[in-house]
């Protein structure tokens, strides 16, 4: 059996309690715990630096579960990547080409799981807020990180709207088809 850790990146303000979110983290765990030996982070639980390493380090696969908030991932995921991301655990200095085999998790892959207050019709559009952008041009500065690591991404999920138009039914199934293009669910 393959192994997968999946982290929930939300951090609590009044203003965005997390129930979408903890709903799509639960819903990862409930259909991919049937056919792989899973582990899970909340990092708003408290997290520890060495244990957090060797989960990632455990796993194949690295599924994060996240708001983004400000165009980006919460504080906490952002100190989360910050602390465990460390040289000579996940990748090593000095080669010829910054970034360029460098990683030391190149056995892995990763996975976004993303919710916006924003509409899809924001993005892929020159006219629109996003200028022409689409989630993974806005999210490229995270993708960099894993690359650096050596990680291979998978596609993001993304659910759009989810403040002003939530449709909690509609991006469960939508996460589960995403999830079935990789996985085998339950």
């Amino acid at each position: 059996m393959q192994n997968i850790l999946v982290i929930n990146g939300h951090e609590y303000y009044e203003h965005s309690k997390g129930h979408l979110n903890n709903i799509l983290f639960n819903k990862i765990i409930e259909k991919l715990s049937a056919n792989y030996v899973t582990k899970t982070t909340i990092l708003q639980s408290h997290f520890d630096k060495e244990e957090e390493q060797q989960k990632l380090k455990w796993a194949d696969y690295i599924i994060y579960q996240t708001p983004i908030y400000n165009y980006s991932v919460p504080a906490l995921f952002k100190k989360y990547i910050d602390q465990t991301h460390e040289h000579g655990v996940y990748f090593r200095g000095n080669t010829e080409e910054y970034g360029i085999g460098s990683g030391l998790l190149s056995d892995k892959s990763y996975m976004f799981s993303t919710t916006w207050n924003a509409p899809a019709t924001a993005f892929n559009d020159k006219d629109k807020f996003f200028e022409g952008r689409n989630v993974d041009d806005v999210l490229f500065h995270l993708y960099l990180s894993h690359k650096y690591a050596g990680m291979q991404g998978l596609k993001t999920f993304s659910c759009f709207d989810v403040k002003k138009n939530p449709n909690i039914n509609a991006n469960i199934g939508s996460l589960e088809n995403h999830l079935s293009q990789y996985f085998k669910l339950e």
